[in-house]
């Protein structure tokens, strides 16, 4: 009998590079070295059907592909009632995408064509949907330990804020005064957050000195706000541009735009960012861009690829672009005419593979 031929793993790799990421996810089961593979990076983000960029306005969502060349395409949601709302905020979390709307938010894998609504039941135009993370000793799927930070301005004194925690397993909410342990005077700048090991992480300001910047942190473990550390440079200007962002996986990057000469810095810090352990943080100075013809970044997301850094962002007419920056320089700039509707929401989101949480009493209908 003759012996059974294997093919070889790059042409196997470049098969499943093709199958659909929904089809993926079953075959996980077919051995253990699929399953090895499905969760390799460079297998996701050599797979045809990756993305870099999510876009959305009022009428429809589009993914961004970046390699080999930009590539536009319109999202199918599937997500029944999503056209009676319009997304007012995008974040990337950890392969989760949270779209927050008025009252309710969609959490949402784009990449599996998989949703969750999650209601609020408050009368809030103001209300803010921060992240979502889980306490980090949860850290299988099975354990559901997902959970969202929530905010709004507090009725009776609107300079502070009410917090809420949603809990995906009850799909419940919960009250929650959030104070900073260890520091005080710190208010949270309005951008978003990031989400490393289920732990929420912000730039905030303190209050006296509105141009001095921190790193702060929120516990899902304890429900506590801490500071983890200084910002890589000193006084800033309220016009600066400041955007904090995820690093090889498993470290910070830091993006900071002048608003005087428009040169634009990349930090990233030297080392792994374990769970929430502060201390000394030790930031590099990553890239410099510093040519005349950088244009004002407007609420940029952005991803460092290799030594380019390539950014989305809006003109001064709301056209959405994609700027590729190094070497000191502005290599490239594309025009994304696909999207016709001014002023986009826009967020970098790496594809994943895994599957939206379902709530306890949803996985106890599935089991009767």
């Amino acid at each position: 009998m003759a012996p059974e031929e294997k093919l070889p793993c790059e042409l196997i790799e470049e098969t499943l590079s093709r199958v659909p990421p929904e089809s993926l996810v079953r075959f996980r089961t077919v051995s253990k070295k699929w399953n090895a593979l499905f969760d390799d990076k460079m297998f996701i983000n050599n797979h045809k059907m990756t993305f870099r960029f999510i876009l959305a306005t009022k009428s429809n969502f589009y993914s961004v592909s970046i390699t080999p060349k930009i590539e536009v395409r319109e999202l199918t949601l599937d997500i029944p009632g999503l056209e009676s709302h319009r997304p007012k905020i995008l974040i990337d979390c950890n392969g989760f995408l949270l779209c927050g709307m008025d009252k309710e938010a969609v959490v949402w894998n784009p990449w599996l064509r998989q949703a969750r609504w999650m209601k609020l039941e408050v009368n809030q135009p103001s209300l803010c949907f921060n992240g979502i993370g889980y306490e980090y000793d949860n850290r299988k799927l099975e354990d559901n330990g997902y959970k969202t930070l929530v905010s709004y301005p507090n009725e009776l004194d609107p300079t502070r804020s009410v917090w809420k925690i949603h809990d995906f397993a009850s799909n419940s909410w919960k009250d929650k005064k959030l104070a900073f342990s260890g520091s005080s005077g710190i208010s949270l700048l309005a951008s978003s957050s990031v989400s490393l090991n289920g732990i929420l992480y912000w730039v905030a300001s303190y209050l006296k000195n509105n141009s001095s910047f921190v790193l702060v942190y929120f516990n899902f473990s304890n429900e506590k706000v801490y500071k983890f550390s200084d910002l890589p440079y000193g006084e800033n200007h309220h016009s600066d541009v400041i955007v904090l962002r995820i690093f090889m996986e498993d470290r910070f990057s830091l993006l900071k735009q002048c608003h005087l000469t428009k040169k634009i810095e990349i930090w990233v810090t030297k080392n792994q960012i374990k769970n929430c352990c502060s201390g000394d943080v030790e930031w590099m100075n990553f890239m410099e861009v510093s040519t005349p013809n950088l244009p004002d970044l407007v609420k940029p997301s952005y991803f460092i690829d290799h030594k380019n850094l390539v950014v989305c962002s809006c003109d001064e007419t709301g056209q959405a672009w994609i700027y590729v920056m190094g070497d000191n320089k502005l290599i490239s700039k594309i025009q994304i005419d696909s999207v016709v509707d001014p002023w986009p929401l826009h967020c970098t989101c790496f594809p994943s593979l895994v599957p939206i949480p379902r709530s306890q009493t949803k996985e106890a209908a599935l089991q009767v």
